[in-house]
């Protein structure tokens, strides 16, 4: 464990981190901050005030070229047509079997696009994009130089407000406006969220991120703007049943299992991977549900899902959540046993406890989209 610490990469805000007491992991080769104070007050901090993460080890790709916009077209399974300068998309880059490669956002700019991939697969995500680069396409990996923190809850806008000169009102759920001026320095600020709260995404030069950062926190203390580590960015996405690569999706899931087939264009044209999601669309074997517990239990990665004794799926991810005080998860189950309100046990360390599949999300009084 020492080793891996030791050989991990640091954002330039893990100063920041350390002062403030962040117990430390190490998570997508970078060593981040898994909670501050605890992973329940940060929570809910989030869902009541504002919290500020540092997601600087996610990855950022530029694309650009006379033909970008057709190759991500192929490459990814949303229609890229639809955006415009300003406008953000979620996707998911697929295999020819239909399994997924990853989920990626994407930014229509000026100059091209950029794409923000997961940290776990930055080196994957770009190898496979290169392998399948044409000739007027150019692909350039920024990560390294880009740094990424995003405040979200409530109170979010009205703090970031205070440090930039646009109307943060004006940008609308999945746009972004570029070269604001905050803080001093430049950068662009996005409105997508990862937490079913309102919130923003600051990119910046990671030699400005810092100054964005203590700005922040400076101005936002007297709106309860809490420092908020990976572990409540983890409990906040399971309520909302946002889906972590690795965990809920991998390279053996379909898009259509997982419930993303609202981001599967189909009529936009040929993709890599369209084949077999279409033939799943007709013939899912299996369904990703979310689902709270009826007794004071924990669920977890790995454990099993029974019907009448008999296993119909597996944990993906479990929590305790602290908006509803009760166990919660995220699975895939055999159909038809997907349905809202069918009864189950968790195989929770040998004891089978009761559980009930609910509707999504399962906290209801986000901000997302206010």
């Amino acid at each position: 464990m020492d080793r891996i610490l030791n050989d991990s990469k640091k954002t330039p805000l893990y100063a920041r981190h350390v002062s403030l007491d962040g117990n430390m992991v190490s998570f997508g080769g970078y060593l981040m901050p898994i909670y501050y104070t605890s992973i329940i007050q940060e929570h809910n901090s989030v869902r009541n005030n504002a919290g500020l993460f540092d997601v600087s080890h996610m990855g950022e790709f530029h694309l650009s070229g006379p033909d970008s916009e057709s190759f991500l077209q192929k490459m990814t399974v949303n229609d890229v047509g639809q955006l415009y300068e300003g406008r953000a998309q979620y996707s998911a880059m697929c295999y020819d079997s239909g399994g997924i490669v990853d989920d990626l956002l994407i930014y229509k700019k000026a100059n091209g696009y950029m794409l923000v991939v997961n940290a776990t697969t930055r080196k994957k995500d770009y190898q496979w994009l290169y392998s399948n680069l044409g000739k007027n396409v150019y692909l350039e990996d920024h990560s390294d130089e880009m740094s990424l923190i995003a405040i979200q809850g409530p109170k979010s806008r009205n703090i970031l407000q205070r440090i930039v000169s646009s109307d943060l009102s004006d940008i609308a759920f999945y746009h972004f406006i570029e070269y604001e001026r905050i803080a001093g320095t430049t950068a662009m600020i996005a409105r997508t969220g990862y937490t079913g709260e309102l919130g923003y995404e600051i990119y910046a030069k990671t030699n400005s991120i810092v100054l964005i950062w203590d700005a922040l926190m400076d101005l936002g203390e007297k709106d309860g703007l809490v420092p908020t580590g990976l572990g409540c960015r983890d409990t906040l996405r399971m309520e909302m049943k946002y889906v972590l690569y690795g965990n809920d999706i991998d390279e053996n899931t379909s898009p259509v299992e997982a419930g993303l087939s609202w981001i599967i264009k189909q009529d936009k044209g040929d993709f890599i991977g369209r084949g077999a999601i279409i033939e799943k669309m007709g013939n899912p074997d299996r369904k990703l549900v979310c689902f709270t517990m009826k007794e004071l239990a924990i669920p977890r990665r790995g454990f099993m899902i029974l019907k009448n004794g008999n296993e119909i799926g597996i944990v993906t991810s479990g929590t305790m959540s602290p908006s509803l005080e009760k166990g919660i998860g995220m699975g895939y189950v055999t159909l038809p046993h997907h349905t809202p309100g069918t009864e189950i046990m968790v195989n929770i360390r040998g004891q089978n406890k009761s559980a009930i599949i609910a509707e999504s999300p399962l906290y209801k009084n986000g901000t997302a989209t206010k």
